[in-house]
């Protein structure tokens, strides 16, 4: 797997950018990715040092769906939390950073 096959896109909710200040990160994940694998994938595609990685499998969700209502389920997901080392940043994350350039 490339690293690009790891990390599917980034978690943007009010939440995970609460903790982009405490240097976490969201990241949605391949399902077989491991720990190690989704270190070395972010540490290779922002050049970051990555401290720590915590990884949670998301439920998919029953929906409604069509004209006759049939419920449906969502595919479940993988979302990594990324710790970066002090002083570090991602910054597809910060706000209006491409503005000020």
């Amino acid at each position: 797997m490339t690293t690009y096959d790891i990390i599917v896109k980034p978690v943007v909710t009010e939440k995970s950018m609460a903790d982009v200040a405490k240097g976490k990160y969201g990241f949605i994940v391949a399902m077989q990715a491991t720990k190690a694998t989704i270190k070395k994938a972010v540490g290779d595609a922002f050049n970051v040092h990555v401290v720590s990685v915590t990884t949670i499998v998301v439920k998919g969700k029953r929906k409604r769906v069509g004209k006759r209502r049939e419920e449906v389920n969502e595919a479940k997901w993988k979302k990594a939390i990324v710790t970066l080392k002090k002083g570090e940043k991602i910054s597809l994350f910060e706000a209006g950073e491409e503005e000020k350039k």
